[in-house]
């Protein structure tokens, strides 16, 4: 074992440790297993087909009950069972798109970083551009204008409209560690420009990926949820916590259990993410304190 695999495994576990010491962390972790265990099995715990709707007359509308614990909505469709097939696809959705996006942003701001001169100059001045358009907008206006749209095209659109900001903060970590006494080191011992990079700068500056990552599975949440409660994002019959809210919105006052519930799991995970999101910035950098 050479000495930077020892160095990376002490400083893998450091953060371990601090994460394990906050409670913040802990108190997200254990929200997310709440949440993504039963949505992850929800065959297992749901009664019902999230799309089957067993009595249209009697069975529609029904508040919370031992038979319904969430209620029913105006088709008879059990919330309960819904929110958690609802919730596999909002979750699937982020957490692709998220990797979709952070690694776009990840390779084009190392390659800008490292090259550096014109064509670093020339991509900044496209991503410059790329960050002029707002992403919601862009967002609608595909969706809208693309009636029949496959879910896993849909996540591929909104993983690539997500890395504009990640790929800035690489760049500017990757000319900062470039400029280090190992990299130049490396540099005069021969080493290729590729694995200069990928041994030995992108390794140093997977810290802020890695937070943006955290936080980012929370932005793509809500931003699913907005699109499909707009009708332009996951289409119904196929159940999501956005388009599940949109059910219930036009009568909330008086089927408040149709929109209350995925919004909850909807609060409940963002939180989550951006909590672990926290601690991960506070364990993955020495500067700061962890959060309790």
């Amino acid at each position: 074992m050479n000495a930077d695999d020892s160095a990376a495994r002490v400083r893998g576990r450091t953060v371990v440790d601090r994460l394990m010491s906050s409670r913040s962390a802990i108190v997200a972790a254990v929200i997310l297993l709440l949440i993504v265990v039963p949505c992850a099995a929800a065959p297992i715990f749901a009664r019902y087909s999230p799309v089957a709707q067993p009595d249209i007359i009697t069975g529609k509308d029904l508040p919370p009950s031992g038979e319904h614990p969430f209620g029913t909505d105006g088709a008879s469709r059990d919330i309960l069972s819904r929110v958690l097939y609802g919730g596999r696809v909002s979750l699937s959705v982020a957490l692709i798109a998220t990797l979709v996006s952070i690694t776009l942003g990840t390779a084009y701001g190392a390659v800008a970083g490292f090259a550096g001169g014109r064509i670093d100059s020339a991509m900044m001045r496209l991503l410059d551009a790329l960050l002029s358009i707002p992403r919601l907008l862009l967002l609608i206006a595909i969706f809208a204008a693309w009636r029949q749209l496959e879910l896993s095209r849909f996540v591929v659109i909104v993983g690539c409209t997500g890395w504009y900001g990640l790929s800035r903060i690489v760049r500017g970590e990757v000319l900062a560690t470039k400029a280090q006494e190992f990299v130049i080191s490396a540099r005069a011992l021969g080493a290729g420009r590729a694995r200069i990079l990928l041994k030995h700068i992108l390794p140093n500056v997977l810290s802020p990926v890695i937070v943006a990552a955290a936080l980012g599975v929370g932005q793509v949440i809500l931003l699913e949820a907005g699109l499909s409660y707009l009708g332009v994002g996951v289409r119904v019959p196929q159940p999501s916590w956005g388009n599940i809210i949109q059910d219930g919105s036009d009568q909330i006052v008086h089927l408040w259990w149709i929109s209350l519930f995925p919004g909850l799991a909807i609060v409940a995970t963002v939180m989550a993410f951006n909590m672990i999101g926290d601690a991960l910035r506070s364990a993955l950098d020495p500067r700061q304190t962890v959060p309790r």
